[in-house]
């Protein structure tokens, strides 16, 4: 795979082939048929685009012949070879022209729409597939890793799976439509045509190791430059808290400078790579040129014929170009779709149909609990060991513990996002049916977790995420349980306000506030705030959670604190420490209360 992706960034023909080469020895050039099979789930929805595609491009291309040929004769017309059928020779020419340009731009238009909706097509089926899968599979990669695949290779893919077979059959049938035209005139003119492109490739493959290691070092500095950027514009307030922006600006120079200096030195390659490259190109072409002129001088050829040749010479150069260049193509879209499908393939969440029979009594209420539970997250390191708990409809039982022991853990087991190696997690009606954790009972959950959660919009916005129908009215009353409309209500546009992204505009209580404000209008029968009322005072916090309680008698309500000011309002409390959730007694829970 690492020298799949250095491959994506060299000059890629040759390369590209001994990769393939090397894939088929190992055995595993199977995977990169698989990886294309894939693609071409895809690429079979437009297969009648696909076709008429290659009808055009075919078209287009003869058409460009026609014009070329015409050239020529209109060039022997005027220097005195030709005098007849001068204006036939015009409207050829002219009407091929006209032709060749019509669906030129016709294919770049269906080509730029069925890329669009075939990117739309992967992305929508890839976001549906990361949403739904497992979240310890999924949590194994970075947000920026899985932004990369879903954006980058995601275009990587959909730029080739419609345009690749129409691109390889086009320039082929191109070169060798263009071969035979100049063959017919004069085989030697074919064979020096012929060997042109080949010859430049060839010469090209001495550079590719140095240009390879030159355009990786200038992507690690851009990528080193660029994680500096995002870092200290997120730490914006924490840089001028302490006076250091001077320091960040000196420190941002001395990587622009290593970049630059990286940068100057490919440039300098690429420079004199270029240089080089001119000079055999100009050789091949005097060479041409010097032949044609040759058959000229000897009366072998006329000047149309010339023109033709040298037009064309150059045209069976970018044509077999193009057709090489199909094979890094080929390659990378593999290494693209290989990654995409490492996503697809995760883990699904696990989804019990059964779960919907619980909906019924959701008005009364569920009871969680939990039973011997062992968890972790890596092999070896327990997290929760040999642990059970309980919360009831109507009671508001607390996780307490320093931080780090597993509180929010606890959340996520609770949640179904996390399954217990040993042990039952369950949800219990209020006719005794149980039924396990899984993604089909988190609709009967309202979760704040930690941080921020504040989007970009108005409140009104943010608080209908979970309720797309909510009236103004009930969007109120909720801001008001939550204690949010006292701040809320002031605001000139009231719950059409705009904030900005993560809360930008807002304290951390008020955007806190209306975090639980938006739990409490999603009204599911179970509440779960996971250190979600830190940034609030004491009483502001005791004050939220009596109206939860008041406002929803039967509503479960579990709360993940350090802090123990609420633990007197709790019916239940379970401390989480060194991996163990055990139960306090009402004294030990008194005791931590008075302590705070």
């Amino acid at each position: 795979m690492e020298e799949e992706n250095q491959s994506q960034n060299k000059n890629p023909a040759f390369e590209s082939l001994d990769i393939l080469i090397s894939r088929w020895r190992d055995g595993t050039f199977g995977e990169i048929i698989d990886d294309w099979k894939w693609i071409f789930t895809y690429s079979a929805r437009y297969k009648g685009a696909i076709a008429f595609y290659i009808i055009l491009g075919v078209f287009s291309t003869t058409m460009g012949l026609v014009s070329s040929v015409a050239s020529k004769y209109m060039i022997d017309i005027i220097t005195g070879y030709e005098t007849s059928q001068l204006w036939v020779m015009i409207a050829i020419m002219l009407g091929s022209t006209v032709f060749s340009l019509a669906f030129n731009s016709v294919i770049s238009r269906i080509t730029a729409k069925l890329s669009i909706d075939i990117n739309n097509d992967i992305q929508a089926d890839i976001f549906d597939k990361i949403v739904d899968a497992d979240w310890l599979s999924l949590n194994k990669y970075s947000n920026g890793d899985i932004l990369n695949r879903f954006n980058g290779d995601i275009g990587t893919v959909s730029g080739n799976a419609i345009s690749w077979l129409p691109t390889i059959i086009i320039a082929i049938y191109n070169f060798v439509a263009t071969f035979i035209v100049i063959l017919h005139y004069d085989w030697v003119m074919a064979v020096l045509a012929l060997a042109s492109a080949p010859f430049l490739l060839l010469m090209s493959r001495f550079m590719i190791k140095k240009q390879r290691d030159y355009s990786k070092k200038v992507r690690e500095m851009s990528s080193e430059l660029m994680t500096f950027e995002v870092e200290a514009i997120y730490n914006f307030d924490t840089i001028k808290s302490f006076g250091v922006a001077p320091h960040y600006s000196k420190k941002m120079r001395w990587w622009q400078r290593k970049f630059r200096d990286i940068s100057l030195k490919y440039n300098l390659f690429s420079i004199k790579t270029s240089i080089l490259m001119t000079i055999m190109g100009t050789l091949v072409q005097f060479t041409a040129f010097g032949y044609c002129l040759f058959r000229l001088w000897t009366g072998d050829i006329t000047y149309g014929t010339m023109t033709l040749f040298l037009q064309q010479r150059s045209n069976l150069s970018s044509a077999f170009n193009r057709v090489v260049s199909i094979i890094p193509s080929f390659l990378n879209s593999s290494v693209s779709a290989h990654r995409i499908r490492e996503l697809v393939q995760l883990p699904k969440e696990v989804h019990i149909p059964e779960s919907s029979e619980m909906d019924k009594y959701t008005k009364d209420g569920f009871e969680v609990r939990m039973q011997d539970v062992n968890f972790s997250y890596v092999k070896g390191t327990r997290v929760i060991t040999d642990s059970s708990f309980e919360a009831n409809p109507g009671e508001i039982v607390a996780l307490v513990g320093p931080s780090g022991e597993g509180k929010t853990t606890m959340i996520r087991l609770i949640l179904g996002l996390v399954r217990p190696e040993d042990g039952t997690v369950k949800l219990r009606a209020s006719n005794g049916q149980e039924i396990e954790m899984n993604a089909e009972t988190r609709h009967l959950f309202a979760y704040v977790p930690q941080g921020n959660t504040i989007l970009s919009g108005t409140i009104a916005e943010n608080m209908r995420m979970v309720k797309e129908d909510a009236t103004d009215e009930e969007i109120i009353e909720a801001l008001k349980v939550a204690c949010a409309w006292d701040f809320v209500g002031k605001l000139p546009n009231t719950i059409y306000s705009n904030v900005g992204e993560r809360g930008r505009g807002l304290s951390e209580g008020q955007a806190q506030r209306i975090a639980i404000a938006r739990a409490v209008l999603r009204n599911s029968p179970i509440l779960l705030l996971d250190e979600a009322t830190s940034a609030l005072d004491v009483t502001t916090e005791r004050t939220v959670l009596r109206n939860i309680v008041r406002q929803h008698p039967n509503k479960t309500c579990i709360v993940t604190t350090h802090r123990p000011s609420v633990l007197n309002l709790c019916q239940r409390v379970y401390r989480v420490m060194e991996t163990k959730v055990t139960e306090l007694s009402e004294e030990e829970s008194s005791r931590m209360a008075m302590d705070f």
